[in-house]
């Protein structure tokens, strides 16, 4: 008796083990074909809301304070067509508060035009009427002014001169109309040459594969401290972003700032020069110090530089792909500065102003020697 009894258990947890394991084998398939039960997708074992890295951490703190600050700027300018009627045309664009009064930085392109009526939209929806009060059209820069009701939001100005490629950089606008929008990238280089809507050439830019579309101009490019280190002002090409982009150094803009304080008529300091720049080995080459600096490749006949007695290329020679003009000046120093990058010419007469005085270390003859230049005036800032 006791036999049978012991076999039936074997038999009933033999069955039990065998149906466990066709089930777990199978149920999938069963899942799939209606059955909904148990989870239909995966995930962290741990939920955790506040993981998030200390760079993204980084981006969410800029923007929180950065937006309310950046503003969305209409502009409606009157224009005749081909039948001389009047009709308004309205652009928009993007800029940014500097103080607590009510100016903001934004591109001279933004509120260029005839009589422009500007309207200035915060990131609150409070809609303020904007006045010009100072322009630079030869930097592509501008100031104007609302009277804010209530004390205003504004980003503190950071320094461009010694920034890095590799850097990291944020962008605030309002691209294609869509307010508020942050991208982020990197300084992909500085020192770049564009020319503005007219052909007119904005120099010493900084270029960033930060996303920039229609509608950024205007808008700050910030450091990871929050700082404003240029002036969203250009895309390559008509369209859309194609992670090429350019920002106009913030120290044009406060210069501007600087000669608006103090009343000054703005005018564009001319040295008179073209130049290439050359360090290491193709410096030894040519007969110069490694060290290198900004060959004179031309001089402007009747500009500072021609007055000063800076020096041209006297002869030209091939190397590799490329002409280069020698036997002329090479600055290797400006004010004392090492001219140790191709815009260094360009950086150092941003904060210059026509009758302005300017040193330059040149080598000359296998020697170094000083030269001061009274800087010209001019439609080009080298």
């Amino acid at each position: 008796m006791k036999l049978r009894i012991w076999l039936l258990a074997a038999l009933l947890a033999g069955g039990f083990i065998a149906g466990t394991t066709y089930w777990k084998r199978w149920a999938p398939s069963a899942r799939l074909a209606g059955n909904t039960e148990g989870p239909l997708w995966s995930g962290p074992s741990d939920a955790r809301a506040a993981g998030l890295s200390a760079d993204e951490q980084n981006n969410i703190e800029i923007y929180r304070r950065a937006h309310d600050a950046t503003v969305n700027i209409t502009s409606t300018v009157y224009r005749q067509n081909w039948f001389l009627e009047i009709y308004p045309s309205r652009e928009s664009g993007s800029g940014f508060l500097i103080d607590k009064a009510g100016r903001i930085l934004t591109n001279n392109h933004v509120v260029s035009g005839r009589a422009p009526e500007l309207q200035v939209t915060l990131s609150n929806g409070q809609k303020y009427k904007a006045d010009i009060v100072y322009k630079d059209p030869s930097n592509d820069l501008a100031l104007i002014k609302i009277t804010p009701r209530g004390e205003a939001r504004y980003l503190p100005l950071g320094e461009s001169d010694n920034l890095q490629v590799g850097q990291k950089v944020l962008a605030i606008g309002n691209p294609f109309g869509l307010q508020g929008t942050l991208t982020t990238g990197i300084v992909s280089s500085v020192g770049r040459t564009i020319a503005d809507e007219n052909g007119r050439e904005l120099q010493g830019m900084i270029q960033t594969d930060a996303a920039i579309n229609p509608g950024n101009s205007g808008g700050p490019l910030l450091d990871s401290n929050g700082n404003v280190i240029g002036i969203n002002t250009a895309i390559y090409g008509p369209g859309g972003n194609i992670g090429i982009g350019f920002a106009m150094p913030i120290n044009r803009a406060k210069t501007m700032i600087e000669d608006y304080q103090a009343n000054k008529t703005y005018g564009r300091p001319r040295l008179g020069v073209d130049v290439m720049y050359v360090y290491g080995d193709l410096a030894v080459e040519l007969g110069l110090p490694e060290e290198g600096g900004l060959l004179v490749q031309g001089v402007a006949e009747g500009t500072a530089a021609a007055t000063a007695g800076v020096r041209g290329p006297r002869r030209v020679v091939l190397m590799g792909n490329y002409q280069i003009g020698i036997g002329g000046d090479l600055i290797m120093a400006i004010d004392g500065v090492k001219a140790d990058r191709l815009d260094a010419l360009s950086r150092a007469l941003a904060r210059k102003r026509p009758g302005d005085k300017v040193e330059l270390t040149l080598f000359r003859n296998g020697r170094k020697v000083n030269l001061t230049v009274t800087l010209g005036e001019g439609s080009q800032s080298l």
